[in-house]
This record gives C-alpha cells, sequence and structure tokens, in this order.
C-alpha cells in the first residue's frame, strides 16, 4: 500500500479492471433472483453535472448492493436525444458562433451538426458515468433516437392514433418565439420582472353606466397591443358593483369592436378593478374562460411574434369563424409585438382612454431554453387524450403496486393525474422522432410506418403527392417509453421477462409529471402480462432532491454555481476552473458574477477529492427533503474519512499475520465488543439501505468506521501488537482481519473504489488484481455473535477512558504528567475485568497506577469523582499537575459567559409575549438548553471549589 491516499493513483485502474473482467455485464443464472435499474437517459446538452452525480452514484450504490445479494443484475444506460435543447445548442454553438448563419435553415446541415454532438457528448457522458463508479452493463447503451427505439416509437404512435387517441387540433400553445416551436410547461421559467401595468377605459354600449354612474370599465393590463385580441369583459357573478352589465356589452377602445361582458370566476373581486378582459388566443386564463363560456377566439401573432394583416378567428373547437370583421388596422401590420405595443399605448393616450399606469414586480414566463418571453399563440399542434391512460396508473399507485420513497410524493403525483390535461405531443424542430403521418395536397392524412408502405396501405400510385408531418415528436413521449423499449419491447426477449417491471426508479421530483407519470401510463397501456393485465414499468420510486449551493441557490451557469463532478474528483486549477465556467458567456454582468463567485467558492481551484469522497458526501446529503444543499467542509470530511480507511488498512496489512487469521479460539473482550457491535452495524446499515436512506447508512457506517473500529479496536489492537508474542494474542489476528473485510464489503456500494484495492491487497493478491469484492457476497447479520456481557464491559472500559481524558483536557493536564486514577465497583465481575485488563487501561490512558478500592474506601479528598452505573473512579489533582491560577481564570470566564446565557434564556422564557408567539418547538428548545446551561453552572462552581482547596 502506498503511504499516501491518493484516488488519482488507482481510480480509472480499478474501473478498468472491472469493466475489462466482464463485472458488469448481466450475466443470467435462473437459480437467482433479478434485480434492474434504467438508468434515467441524460440529456445530450453538455456534460453531467452534480445533479447527474447524484442519480448515478445511488443508482450505483443500489446495483452494487443486490448484486452482492446474489442477485441477476441488470443496469441500463443510455441518453436522451434532447430535442429542444440541442436544436437550440446547435443554432447558438455551431451556427452564430462559427458565423454559418446561412447555413442555419438548411436541414441536411443542422442534423449533420446534431449527430456530430451527439457522438462527441455521448462519450463524454458515458465517461463520467464511468469516473463516478456506475457499474452499468456498458453493452447495452442505448440512445432514444437509435434505429430500433425511433422504430418502436412511430409504432407506439400509430397505435395511439389508430385507437382515437391522437389527434390534431388548433390549441393555445406556450410559443417559443426564438426557435419557433411550442414548448411544454416544463421548459417555461417564471421571472419577476420590473414592468408597467396599464389601466384601460373600455366604452360602455348605448350609453349604459356602472352603479357608480361611470360609463366605461377600466381594465388592467400588462400587455396592452392583447386588446387586439378581445373577445369578453369578465366580472366576479359575486361583484354587486357590477352586476348591472352581466349580459350587457363593452366597446374594445381604438378598433370598436363590440364584447359581452360575462361572469367567471376567474375574475377576482379584490384584485384590481375587478373587470378583467379576455384574450382567449394569448392568455391561458382567458383561453379556459372562453372554454366554459363559448368565447370565439382571435389570433393577432404569427410564429415570429409579429401583429397578422387578417385576424385569425376561431371557435373553440378551432374551427374558423366569420364572428367579427377579420381586417386588422394597417398601423400594426407585420409590426413585432413590442413596437405595436408601443403605437397602441401612445393612440389610448391620446384619445383618451387610459386611466393611469404604474410600475410593479409581475412573474413573466420564459423560455428556459432561449430566454426569451413566451408568447401563448394558437397553433395545431398534435394531442395525445391521456385520460383514459391516467387511471389505471392511478390505481396502481393507490393499490401500492408501485411505491414512492419519500411516500408525501404521493400527493403530489395524485394532484396531476387526477387533473390531468392533454398532452401536446409536436414540437416544430427538425432533431426528434419525425411524426409518421403522410398529408396529400388536399391535406388529408395517411398514417404508416414509411412511404412505401403507406402508398401500398391506401394504394396510392408513384405519382400521387404526399409528403410527411414537419412536426416531430415531444422529447418525453420518448422517453415515457425507456423501461420496456432498452429491453427490446415487444420482441418479449428472455430478458424482457426477467426484468421487466424494473425495481425501482431513481429521479428528481421536478419530473414527477413530466417523466415518471408518463412512463407509468405509457407502460400500462403498451405493456401486458400474460394474462393480458397491465404491466407496471417499476416497483418503487425514488425521489431524489434538488442539489442546490451552499446558499440554498439553485446552480446555474450564469451565477457560475454549477460544479462538475469530475472537477471534484480529479482537481482543477482556479484559472482553468474560471475558463471553463466562462465558456460561451458573454454578457459583462455575468462574467463579473462567476468571477466574484468563483473566486470565493474556490480561491484556489478544487484538489483532488477522488470519488469515494464525492459518492460518500452526495450520499451523506441525499435526505428525504426537496433540496441537497452543497457543503464542501462535508466533502472534506469525507476525503478524511476515507484517508481513516487508507491509514487503517496499512496498519492492518503491515501488522497481519495471515496464518492466524482462521483462529477465532481466544477472543477478548474487546474482539467479542467490536464483533458485537460490527454486527449491529450490518442490521442497521442494511435496513436504511432497504429503505433508499443513504444518509443514515453513510453516518451508520462513518460512526462504527470511525469511532468504534479506528478509535477503539485499533487502539486495542497497537497495544496488543506491541507484544511480539504472536500466539499469545491469536484472538486479535482473527477479529481484525475478520472485522476489516467484512467492513470492505460493507462499504463497497458506497465508497467502491478504495474498498476494491484494499479488499486486493488484503486477500494477499501481490501479483494481479483477482476475484473483485464486487462480487462477494453481502455481509450478514449474526445473532450468535452478540455477546451482551463483552458489550457491556468493554463500553464501561470506553467511558472510563472518555472520562478519564476529559478531565485531563480540562484540567490542562500535559500528556507527559502521570496521573493516578481510583475505582470503586460493586460488580465483581466487572471489577475482575477491570483488574485483568488494568495494563491495558494505563496503556490507553498513559497513567502511573490505577488502585481499586472497597465500596467503604474513601476517594482521595482533593479529586475528581464521576459515577457510572456499575463504577465510581477518581482522579487526584495537585498542584504539581495542574496551574491553579490559569485553571481558575477559565473556570470564572466560562461562569460569567453561562450566567449572561442564563439570564438571557430566563428572560425569555419569562415573557408572556414570547410564550404566546413563538412556535412551540423554539419554546422547548430555550427551556432545554436553559436547564444545561443550569446544569453547567453547577458543575462549574463544584470544580471551582475543588481547586481552590488545593
Amino acid at each position: 500500500m502506498d503511504k499516501i491516499y491518493n484516488p488519482k493513483e488507482f481510480e480509472k485502474k480499478i474501473y478498468f479492471y472491472w469493466e475489462n473482467n466482464n463485472y458488469f455485464k448481466c450475466v443470467i443464472d435462473k437459480s437467482k433472483k433479478n434485480f434492474s435499474i434504467m438508468v434515467p437517459p441524460p440529456n445530450i446538452t453538455g456534460s453531467l453535472h452534480m445533479g447527474h452525480a447524484l442519480q448515478c452514484i445511488i443508482i450505483d450504490i443500489i446495483i452494487r448492493y443486490q448484486r452482492m445479494l446474489g442477485k441477476n443484475i441488470l443496469c441500463q444506460v443510455g441518453t436522451d436525444h434532447a430535442g429542444i435543447a440541442i436544436q437550440s445548442i446547435i443554432e447558438k454553438k455551431i451556427f452564430i458562433k462559427k458565423n454559418k448563419n446561412e447555413h442555419k435553415n438548411n436541414k441536411n446541415i443542422f442534423l449533420n451538426e446534431a449527430w456530430k454532438w451527439k457522438k462527441k457528448y455521448c462519450e463524454i457522458i458515458f465517461s463520467q458515468m464511468r469516473r463516478l463508479g456506475l457499474s452499468a452493463d456498458w453493452n447495452r447503451k442505448r440512445f432514444t433516437m437509435d434505429k430500433n427505439f425511433s422504430k418502436s416509437v412511430r409504432n407506439i404512435f400509430i397505435s395511439l392514433y389508430e385507437e382515437g387517441l391522437i389527434y390534431k387540433k388548433k390549441k393555445l400553445t406556450h410559443w417559443d418565439l426564438k426557435l419557433h416551436t411550442a414548448i411544454s410547461d416544463l421548459e417555461v421559467e417564471h421571472k419577476k420582472v420590473n414592468a408597467h401595468i396599464w389601466y384601460i377605459r373600455y366604452s360602455l354600449e348605448n350609453n349604459m353606466t356602472t352603479l357608480t354612474g361611470k360609463n366605461y370599465l377600466i381594465i388592467s393590463t400588462t400587455r396592452p397591443e392583447t386588446l387586439l385580441a378581445d373577445t369578453a369583459i369578465a366580472v366576479n357573478p359575486l361583484d354587486k358593483r357590477y352586476s348591472n352589465l352581466i349580459g350587457k356589452f363593452a366597446i374594445v377602445p381604438l378598433i370598436n369592436r363590440k364584447i359581452p361582458i360575462i361572469t367567471d370566476n376567474h375574475a377576482d373581486i379584490n384584485k384590481g378593478t375587478g373587470c378583467v378582459k379576455i384574450s382567449p388566443a394569448h392568455d391561458f386564463d382567458d383561453y379556459q374562460v372562453a372554454l366554459r363560456n363559448n368565447l370565439p377566439l382571435i389570433n393577432i401573432f404569427n410564429t415570429y411574434g409579429n401583429i397578422l394583416q387578417k385576424y385569425q378567428i376561431y371557435n373553440i373547437n378551432g374551427k374558423k369563424t366569420t364572428i367579427y370583421p377579420n381586417k386588422i388596422p394597417n398601423i400594426f401590420h407585420n409590426l413585432y409585438y413590442t413596437e405595436a405595443r408601443k403605437i397602441i399605448i401612445n393612440m389610448i393616450k391620446n384619445n383618451g382612454f387610459l386611466e393611469k399606469y404604474e410600475q410593479k414586480l409581475i412573474l413573466i414566463p420564459y423560455s428556459s431554453r432561449s430566454n426569451t418571453i413566451i408568447q401563448p399563440i394558437l397553433t395545431s399542434q398534435w394531442y395525445l387524450n391521456i385520460k383514459k391512460l391516467a387511471k389505471p396508473a392511478i390505481n396502481a399507485v393507490k393499490k401500492k403496486k408501485i411505491i414512492f420513497f419519500p411516500k408525501n410524493y404521493e400527493n403530489m403525483f395524485y394532484s396531476w393525474m387526477e387533473n390531468i390535461q392533454d398532452w401536446c405531443i409536436s414540437r416544430q424542430l427538425w432533431w426528434g422522432h419525425k411524426i409518421p403521418i403522410w398529408y396529400d395536397i388536399n391535406k388529408n392524412i395517411y398514417i404508416g410506418k414509411n412511404e412505401q408502405e403507406i402508398r401500398k396501405k391506401y394504394n396510392l400510385n408513384k405519382n400521387f403527392f404526399i409528403i410527411q408531418d414537419q412536426n416531430v415528436l415531444d422529447t418525453w413521449f420518448s422517453s415515457s417509453l425507456w423501461t420496456f423499449i432498452t429491453l427490446d419491447w415487444p420482441n418479449n426477449t428472455q430478458e424482457f421477462y426477467m426484468f421487466h417491471p424494473t425495481n425501482v426508479i431513481v429521479s428528481g421530483f421536478d419530473i414527477i409529471f413530466f417523466w415518471i407519470s408518463r412512463m407509468i401510463m405509457m407502460t400500462m397501456h403498451f405493456v401486458k402480462n400474460k394474462n393480458n393485465t397491465s404491466q407496471i414499468p417499476f416497483k418503487n420510486i425514488l425521489m431524489t432532491g434538488l442539489i442546490r449551493d451552499e446558499k440554498g441557490e439553485k446552480m446555474s451557469k450564469s451565477k457560475g454555481n454549477v460544479i462538475d463532478p469530475i472537477d471534484i474528483i480529479d482537481g482543477i486549477s482556479f484559472s482553468n476552473l474560471i475558463k471553463k465556467r466562462l465558456n460561451n458567456v458573454t454578457e459583462i454582468k455575468y462574467i463579473k458574477l462567476i468571477k466574484d463567485y468563483t473566486k470565493k467558492q474556490f480561491p484556489d481551484g478544487s484538489k483532488s477529492y477522488g470519488a469515494d469522497s464525492l459518492r460518500f458526501t452526495l450520499a451523506a446529503l441525499s435526505s428525504t427533503g426537496r433540496d441537497i444543499y452543497w457543503d464542501m467542509s462535508r466533502l472534506d470530511g469525507y476525503r478524511n474519512f476515507c484517508n481513516k480507511i487508507w491509514n487503517a488498512s496499512i496498519f492492518i496489512l503491515k501488522n497481519i499475520k495471515y496464518e492466524y487469521i482462521n483462529n477465532k479460539e481466544k477472543l477478548s473482550i474487546p474482539d467479542k465488543w467490536i464483533i458485537s457491535e460490527y454486527n449491529l452495524v450490518i442490521k442497521l446499515y442494511s435496513d436504511a439501505l432497504n429503505k433508499y436512506r443513504f444518509d443514515q447508512a453513510t453516518n451508520i457506517l462513518y460512526n462504527f468506521i470511525w469511532n468504534k473500529f479506528c478509535d477503539w479496536y485499533l487502539e486495542y489492537a497497537k497495544i496488543i501488537f506491541k507484544d511480539k508474542i504472536y500466539t499469545k494474542y491469536l484472538g486479535t489476528y482473527y477479529t481484525l482481519y475478520y472485522v476489516f473485510e467484512s467492513l470492505l464489503k460493507l462499504a463497497h456500494p458506497i465508497i467502491p473504489f478504495i474498498t476494491e484495492i484494499i479488499w486486493q491487497k488484503i486477500k494477499n493478491n501481490k501479483k494481479t488484481y483477482n476475484n473483485s469484492i464486487m462480487v462477494q457476497s453481502f455481509p450478514i447479520f449474526n445473532k450468535i455473535e452478540i455477546d451482551n456481557k463483552a458489550t457491556k464491559f468493554f463500553n464501561i472500559f470506553i467511558k472510563i477512558i472518555t472520562i478519564v481524558r476529559k478531565i485531563k483536557i480540562e484540567m490542562y493536564i500535559k500528556n507527559n504528567k502521570q496521573i493516578n486514577l481510583y475505582l470503586k465497583n460493586k460488580n465483581k465481575e466487572i471489577l475482575f475485568f477491570l483488574q485483568k485488563n488494568n495494563i491495558l487501561l494505563k496503556n490507553f490512558l498513559n497513567i502511573d497506577k490505577i488502585f481499586f478500592i472497597s465500596q467503604e474506601e474513601l476517594f482521595p479528598k482533593i479529586s475528581f469523582i464521576k459515577k457510572l452505573n456499575d463504577v465510581e473512579l477518581s482522579v487526584p489533582i495537585n498542584n504539581n499537575l495542574i496551574n491553579k491560577k490559569y485553571i481558575l481564570i477559565k473556570i470564572e470566564k466560562e461562569l460569567k459567559n453561562n450566567k449572561q446565557l442564563i439570564d438571557y434564556l430566563n428572560k425569555n422564557i419569562q415573557n408572556k409575549k414570547f410564550f404566546k408567539h413563538a412556535p412551540k418547538n423554539i419554546i422547548e428548545n430555550n427551556i432545554k438548553k436553559l436547564k444545561k446551561c443550569q446544569n453547567l453552572q453547577i458543575e462549574l462552581i463544584k470544580k471551582q471549589k475543588l481547586i481552590l482547596t488545593l
């Protein structure tokens, strides 16, 4: 073993050894149970971030654990084509950056660049997964646009269409004006923006007036240009201010369109004037009002955000209607919506329609892909009627066929599923699965796998013109098929029957709606058991939190707080980190922000922590909450933990005598104690892994290895090994080897690299790697090895040592000063144990003499006395041992500070307002704290009196 723990020296070599020897390969043994996980396919938009790292690590912990339990394992990996994200990236990074704008409208050139991008980033992503230690079957890699996947996606679309579940309709969609496509809710990001609110007068028809005598209504809007699309004014049915106007009409300013005044709960009595203009073709809330009230829909924008020359007027079914004249005033023709807004504001000012305006912070929807404001626009899209698919999915969760971890995410699932809307599955992109629909010149629809099949199916000759739909499917459509298409459904191979449904899916809570729910629905609709019942995609759903920085802020490239897991594993210099974070950043405000943040977070860059330290840290942070706060100090602590294991292995390899490791006849009390404690750890640790509580598992492992095995048992072994009579301590060699070897297996799922390298050394494989730890059996709890008496005795031993050490620290007694220890005991067995091990006790404490006294004898007068359940101890003190003056000053200071804290807590507790208004947990904490401080004060006074007697 190298003396210094340096994971860079061995982690890559270890992974090569695993992969090269086919340890990850899915090998089927029919006598074993099966276990499978489908790794969520990361988008090929770039390298993996810490959120991906968290998922990969959790998945790998589960997989390694289940492999060691002796099961057939399938860990399936792949990547997602990420339609809209890649379209945006290719346009920004390839065409604009390389000044190739002349090619951006050339589909073939674009697709060629996209495939090159895919190849590059699949290699990067898979390389990162390997560095993180993911033990996946790399021979089975899939891509959501590979040949077989595309074939399956196409067949599923056709099947849904033929069932009548897929249809095309003109509806309101989130429209990205830059990318010129509909986008999903997931890709909409609401930002707080300081915007103008305009209050506009809408005249009432036929000299009607409000109850207050006004012949107009005041409408507030942040988008005055949409008044061109108004088809109604809504008031709340309970709003008495406008009760006389219900069913009457108002006039839209500037264009003089007569629109009805209707009632709808969308209008809030307490918000603004209580009157809301309804532009159903350009606002989602208004669209719902139109559906409830059968209002016409008027579109005024083209897909570039420019005003049309003619209104496009539709009914709620998306059919054209002529309810209003369709001519838009010439002044607005072809203007971008922001330019049209300026003209309309000037016109309403000049014509006396402007009541007032103000500025306020409001939420504005932005496209997370292009960072442009979203425009709701009526467009013709393909939709999937998903309500039929939702019911079986809801029942599967209610009947516990699928279980959420943590359970509270069930409610989030139900709330969306029970109010589910039809799914817009089409996108106006080049990159993605093309929709298998063809049209003739009359827009008649033909559906099929390809043009050749369609011509044969519909008996169309080669001269009959048909063209394929230019839209592609939403990325979530293909990824919703991930669990069963990756197993080559519907071929129903042996692997499919063995590994589907999968055991668990690991995912972020933020995509329950967009991926988890849709996977359940699509799988249950298409995949059937042999008895024709619906098959679920996975039995358990493990929801992870979102990783935030140490301040709780979301990690973002524009903030400069995104952490690349490989930079943590390998280390990176400050200059290279800055360069990496500023790549493709052009705005000066972001450049400064990123530089400042990086300097504060990583003033010297990042040192190399290795994959195991990162794995342990992320596992430890993965509690059941939604947010995970990244903490570099925890990372440092867990690297020290790995270093502790490394140093322990050096000591063991140096001192172990292999000829004695199988002899367990002469076990001492400390031997029996550590074996007992180890078995309890196996039970607790296994329970935590089975419940996916990796934070608890890491805590259990850390506490045992550091605080019990290293701090106590190894220290005991060091004392024992000073004696060169090897046969005298056979039990220690056996115990040390047995517990440490077993600990390596126990820890392997979380920290696989360090456990493998040590395993190979400790198994005495000097020349070659052999028989990997990852295929060893996981340790099993053995009740027979629990020795309660030994545990009780050695815990008393530990308590005595801990108390004496604490006294020495509190009294500032230097190690070279010899103290005496007096022990008094009622229990003869414990007394015998302590007497038998008094030399061991002396060695642990570095003390001169131990006196065992009877119950009738008195302790030295000036001494610290501590009472345990079965033991009383006394440490005499004198002026030769301590600096009396120095200690009294320290005690006086402690007494003063503690008294101030007592007074402060008393003041709070005696305050009636505090008791009335403070949360219950804060009141309870204050009371506990006060009691603790009061007890400390008593102890300090006792200590002070004792020192004064010297």
